[in-house]
């Protein structure tokens, strides 16, 4: 008699695939959210695996249902749980379709990065290999991306993209250049400083920075620095700070908090320094409803304080709106970007911070309650939420140039085990 085959039932491979979708657009976000550790992040990268090897277990069935997903919402989560059975069966057929959404829908091509990241790199690199060798800039920048998820050095692919004319192409291989360590590349990176694209030179600029140089590429990360781009501010503040010596980056945040189009943005890098001396003046800033979480958040950053755990969170303000409103004639749609931050009490903290300075001299770097260090940087790493997970990648990164830097976002099971949890 044959093997018995267990029946498929069409439904429930319907749930595993529109919940394996869903549950990526969440993790996806978690990935850089405040309110996640490892462990949190871990348990829905189980969730994800879950329904992914429910799918699976279905065979063909399973490739069906997530196909006809696919072509059906041609969206990330799709494209994600698509592009996994897809590499992983290795069949030419499956990974073109996944490939012709990606094509004709761009925005979907981070589901695709992902999944090269989730599967096993040995499902994927003669996929990759020959993207890489693609005559479209388009699908070598896709290729570059889904190597460098798992630190897999593209090779002489990279070093030839550094001087590419499109310069979407240019600024993905600096960005790679700079999260796998390539010092080599470092005068190639630098030459890019000078170029006319704008999203050239940041990812020169960050590169740079990671690969060691403190002459010219903090600087010019910090020039990126403006009310106008705000996520490209944070990033550049993110690293050129913690690039440069305590005393250059103290007149960064001065400058930055002197006039209210930027206060956030100091707010912000008053976290990323870590000097205790900048605590009463976040203090202040919590008085005010649109600085107050975040400014919460730097004080965690340097303090360690849960404000949640330690009773120290306040009331949402009364009258205060954050996000987009209900009101049609508001044209301000952007998501509150502190949605996952608790509200602090600036009258507890105050006192907190009355009983406790005297364990935070001013004049060094504290990142969690402790001085920097590689060893409380792993610690960090274990057991921080996901944005202070990224700190202190960052972190190690910056004082080993030609290292990789560790990926915070990669899955909870394959982090996990490398941190030796």
């Amino acid at each position: 008699m044959g093997a018995h085959v267990p029946a498929v039932i069409p439904h429930i491979v319907s749930q595993h695939a529109e919940e394996a979708a869903f549950l990526w657009l969440l993790r996806n976000a978690a990935v850089a959210a405040p309110h996640y550790s490892l462990s949190h992040l871990a348990q829905l990268d189980n969730r994800v695996e879950a329904h992914i090897d429910g799918l699976r277990i279905a065979g063909s069935a399973g490739w069906a249902i997530c196909a006809d997903a696919l072509l059906a919402h041609e969206e990330t989560g799709e494209v994600f749980c698509a592009a996994v059975l897809a590499l992983e069966s290795g069949e030419a057929d499956r990974i073109r379709r996944v490939y012709d959404v990606v094509g004709s829908v761009p925005e979907t091509r981070d589901g695709l990065v992902s999944a090269f990241g989730w599967v096993d790199r040995a499902w994927w690199r003669g996929e990759v290999r020959d993207l890489l060798h693609s005559d479209a800039a388009y699908w070598r920048r896709i290729a570059m991306a889904a190597a460098a998820t798992q630190r897999v050095d593209p090779g002489r692919v990279l070093a030839e993209s550094l001087q590419a004319q499109a310069p979407e192409l240019r600024a993905t291989a600096l960005r790679v250049a700079g999260l796998l360590g390539r010092e080599d590349l470092l005068p190639a990176v630098l030459a890019q400083l000078q170029s006319h694209d704008a999203t050239v030179r940041f990812a020169a600029a960050w590169s740079a920075t990671v690969l060691g140089d403190r002459g010219a590429a903090p600087g010019a990360a910090l020039a990126f620095v403006g009310a106008e781009q705000p996520q490209r501010a944070e990033r550049a503040l993110s690293v050129a700070l913690r690039a440069l010596p305590l005393n250059d980056s103290l007149p960064w945040v001065n400058r930055l908090a002197s006039g209210s189009a930027m206060r956030r943005q100091a707010v912000v890098a008053c976290g990323i320094i870590g000097d205790p001396a900048s605590i009463p003046w976040l203090l202040e800033q919590m008085c005010t409803p649109e600085f107050a979480r975040v400014a919460g958040e730097s004080f965690t950053m340097i303090t360690g304080v849960d404000l949640a755990y330690e009773d120290l969170e306040g009331e949402w303000p009364e009258g205060f709106e954050a996000g987009p409103t209900e009101s049609p004639e508001d044209e301000d749609v952007a998501m509150d970007a502190d949605e996952d931050l608790p509200w602090p009490d600036p009258r507890l903290i105050a006192d907190w911070w009355s009983h406790h300075h005297g364990r935070f001299p001013p004049g060094q770097r504290y990142l969690l309650g402790k001085p920097v260090t590689p060893e409380h940087l792993q610690w960090v790493l274990r057991y921080g939420m996901q944005r202070q997970r990224q700190a202190a990648a960052l972190e190690l990164k910056l004082s080993h140039p030609g290292e990789p830097l560790f990926e915070t976002r990669a899955p909870g099971f394959v982090q996990q085990p490398i941190l030796g949890l």
